[in-house]
């Protein structure tokens, strides 16, 4: 302030060489009249300063409830509901044409749009989230169509600790390869191998309870209280398949119960076992109780481009389902399936199968496949199949030779 008064002092002592020199009263005048123009000019550049700060910190505070979630007081505005909501879909079209070599009129020259399925996901928050699958077979659905709607999945799961979660509603049974993970471009052959459709009834969903986690590096497990199948003895039925009920106003008197046990602890190897225990396969609807236990085994293993598919299951079923189907005591069935990636987006698949769902009497009920084809993957998850196919069936079954052919996606 010393400088500037001294440096207006002497511009004023330059004037006056050229004007008349003032008197001390109007050269205090206006040094006073300089003085408060000064401190107008301060007060606007310290007001300016303070605009600039504010601003500043509302940015800064304004990011940090973005950040933390406190926009609106719910949400913020980078996790919005549409960004915590997934949406996805698979389906596919096979095309079969199959020849009955046992002449029992069973052949095959089909197209059908098999499944095309619509998957929803939303994220309630870090520990909670829902999971729901709606299924359309065989293209189209009604009254004398072929085609049927089913909701095959839709659960809430929930965090109970870092290594440890439930769910309830309505999911799919931890069992065998195929039953949780069957998306078209995700496994080998057009249709799905016989012993995961006939002993291992997949798609196979129950509505319960389940409690699933971690409990060391590479070990899994789950537990579920569901309800169970049921099978109509008045109409004769024995085969595991036809006593899925599919949470459809579902006969829940005797439920049923599953423990799965999987190791994942080698890169690219899995193995995994189930135990299941069925109090009454009829529900309590047939003279006497029949309880079943399902014991299964699998391992699915890729190194390099070799891989390795192996199910093994059997159903131990109380005698008294003898009385409605003899042999029917014993349900068992297993596969083999290597195969070879020649190209990253080609791959080439043999497959041996054996199931029998009366493999406890001791007539000729035993059903044998071969299956050899490729998978061609146009991109990582649309897909072209081709398979050949032979079979080995009883002399008053379908005995199916042939070719299918597929195409299917997932995202």
């Amino acid at each position: 302030m010393k400088k500037l008064t001294a440096g207006l002092v002497f511009g004023l002592c330059s004037t006056a060489a050229v004007a008349a020199t003032p008197t001390p009263e109007e050269m205090w005048a206006i040094i006073q009249q300089q003085q408060a123009e000064i401190a107008r000019l301060k007060e606007q550049v310290a007001s300016a300063d303070n605009q600039i700060k504010e601003t500043g910190i509302k940015v800064e505070a304004t990011a940090n409830m973005v950040e933390e979630g406190l926009v609106s007081g719910r949400h913020s505005l980078a996790s919005s509901w549409t960004e915590r909501t997934q949406i996805g879909s698979y389906g596919e079209m096979h095309y079969n044409n199959l020849t009955d070599e046992n002449d029992n009129g069973g052949d095959k020259d089909e197209l059908d749009f098999h499944r095309f399925v619509f998957y929803l996901g939303h994220e309630f928050s870090d520990t909670t989230r829902m999971f729901s699958e709606v299924e359309l077979e065989h293209s189209v659905a009604g009254d004398g169509q072929n085609g049927e709607v089913e909701l095959e999945q839709a659960y809430i799961e929930h965090d109970l600790s870092r290594n440890m979660r439930m769910k309830a509603g309505l999911f799919l049974i931890p069992v065998g390869i195929l039953n949780q993970t069957h998306e078209p471009d995700t496994f080998y052959g057009v249709e799905r191998n016989n012993v995961e459709k006939n002993i291992i009834p997949t798609t196979w969903w129950e509505g319960g309870l389940a409690l699933s986690g971690e409990f060391a590096p590479g070990w899994s497990y789950d537990t579920a209280f569901t309800s169970g199948l049921m099978l109509d003895a008045d109409e004769g039925q024995y085969l595991i398949r036809d006593g899925r009920q599919k949470v459809s106003e579902a006969d829940a008197s005797d439920p049923a119960y599953t423990a799965n046990l999987k190791y994942t602890g080698i890169a690219g190897l899995e193995l995994g076992a189930t135990v299941q225990y069925q109090q009454d396969l009829y529900q309590g609807k047939y003279s006497q109780d029949v309880d079943a236990v399902l014991y299964s085994a699998h391992v699915a293993w890729r190194t390099g481009p070799f891989g390795l598919r192996a199910v093994a299951a059997t159903w131990d079923i109380d005698d008294a389902i003898n009385t409605i189907k003899a042999g029917a005591d014993t349900q068992e069935g297993w596969y083999i399936e290597p195969s070879w990636l020649l190209l990253s987006d080609l791959g080439i698949f043999a497959r041996y199968s054996e199931w029998d769902n009366q493999a406890g009497g001791a007539g000729d009920t035993q059903f044998s496949e071969w299956n050899m084809g490729f998978n061609y993957w146009l991109e990582e998850h649309v897909v072209f199949k081709l398979d050949y196919q032979w079979q080995d069936a009883p002399a008053n079954q379908k005995e199916l030779e042939g070719l299918n052919l597929g195409v299917g996606w997932s995202f």
